[in-house]
């Protein structure tokens, strides 16, 4: 016997709104996060834009003791962990603390403080005078850290990691901890806090990010016979797991049930994907089995396209093997064209897509997409250019990372 698990609180930060209710709005509007980068001087690098947060004041959610104790991808983290909280109506003093954890994901943890503080000593004339804060504020699991201090959750916490994946990692371990009993409550998903010099250099260096520096907000354009990269955002994506029978007998608002999950490995390349999509294949396959579902069950799949050459085939490849190249219901778009690539947040704000698209029966555009490739078969149902209305029960979300992980989840309304 596996118990059953639902989602009872959710809470972002996006480069389209601050909080879950202006995200959504953006995303179904259509809305592009892309602009030129105001958090450096940008000038010289080869892309020169990315999808930052909006008018983010961390004063206004943390003390300025706090702000200064945590780097940015622990801000993000506790601000859309807040929400989701709060979201969720639960009272851990009305429970056992060890019955509520974390399991929080970030795919470069404390990137902006490894930096400030690395260049710093650089600068210097070799006197180690580092901040007692370095290391607490770099290492990836002070976010789930924090977030357990901060509401005195003692049971299971820790973090995952696996690059853009990070977040369906986090959220899947979450579901699997709670179906078998050893957490009534958890707090999942991720935060990225990317947009620095190092992390947008590197990446340019590989050349992997869009270089369409005279119009930002058209660059993110998966699918497109032109795409030339993904687009850097940043964030947060937070989920409340719940037990459902626990959420049941507190009378809490329940938005969906997570009923499967997976990953699997490439074993292919360090950074490219599969380029048959193998392993997403697999991994979608296993999701659907522990569902108890067949592809044709899904509605809607939110897709990990970021607007790569490769990368946006071989997910298409995958799919399309589950489906035989026959014409299916399954909806097809990839969010990404708005949000940009939060890296290890990507599955948390993309998990909750897939929960509102379940609410609200609407499924969210892929924008800046005007000459669809070739070989992408028309037997894919991409929804282009606006939102659709469309009666969503069971949704998927796909994300892949660097190192060949593959991480999906799957949403379906409660029955």
């Amino acid at each position: 016997m596996t118990n059953r698990v639902v989602v009872t609180g959710i809470g972002a930060l996006t480069p389209l709104g601050n909080n879950v209710k202006d995200f959504w709005s953006g995303v179904k509007s259509g809305k592009s996060g892309a602009a030129p980068i105001t958090r450096f001087d940008a000038s010289l690098f080869r892309t020169k834009f990315a999808c930052e947060l909006k008018n983010f004041d961390p004063t206004l959610f943390l003390d300025r003791a706090e702000v200064k104790r945590m780097d940015p991808f622990t801000q993000y983290a506790i601000v859309a962990s807040d929400e989701a909280i709060a979201d969720s109506g639960f009272n851990v003093n009305e429970m056992d603390p060890f019955d509520v954890g974390v399991i929080w994901g970030s795919g470069q943890g404390g990137m902006q403080t490894f930096e400030e503080q690395v260049a710093e000593y650089a600068l210097g004339n070799g006197q180690p005078r580092f901040s007692p804060f370095f290391v607490p504020k770099l290492i990836a699991n002070m976010a789930s850290g924090m977030i357990s201090i901060r509401n005195g959750y003692m049971g299971i916490n820790y973090t995952t990691v696996s690059a853009c994946a990070t977040s369906n990692s986090a959220i899947m371990d979450a579901f699997n901890y709670i179906r078998t009993g050893q957490a009534k409550i958890i707090v999942t998903g991720g935060s990225e806090a990317p947009i620095t010099a190092a992390s947008i250099g590197g990446f340019c260096a590989m050349k992997a990010m869009s270089v369409r520096n005279d119009d930002p907000a058209v660059a993110s354009r998966p699918f497109d016979v032109a795409r030339d990269g993904f687009v850097m955002g940043e964030g947060a994506g937070a989920l409340v797991l719940e037990d459902y029978d626990h959420a049941k007998s507190r009378g809490a608002h329940i938005y969906a049930e997570i009923t499967g999950a997976a990953m699997t490995a490439d074993a292919y390349h360090m950074t490219a994907t599969h380029p048959e999509g193998l392993g997403a294949k697999r991994a979608m396959e296993i999701a659907l089995k522990t569902s108890g579902m067949n592809f044709q069950d899904l509605d809607y799949l939110n897709a990990h396209a970021t607007s790569t050459p490769v990368g946006d085939l071989s997910e298409i490849k995958a799919i399309t093997s589950l489906t035989k190249n026959e014409k299916n219901k399954v909806q097809v778009s990839a969010t990404k064209s708005m949000t940009g690539h939060l890296m290890g947040a990507a599955g948390g704000i993309e998990a909750l897509i897939c929960i509102l698209a379940i609410r609200d029966k609407v499924i969210p555009p892929t924008i800046n997409t005007t000459e669809v490739d070739p070989d992408i078969p028309q037997s894919v149902n991409l929804v282009l250019k606006e939102a659709i209305d469309f009666p969503v029960k069971a949704a998927m979300s796909n994300t892949f990372g660097f190192g060949g992980h593959n991480s999906i989840v799957v949403f379906r309304e409660l029955a």
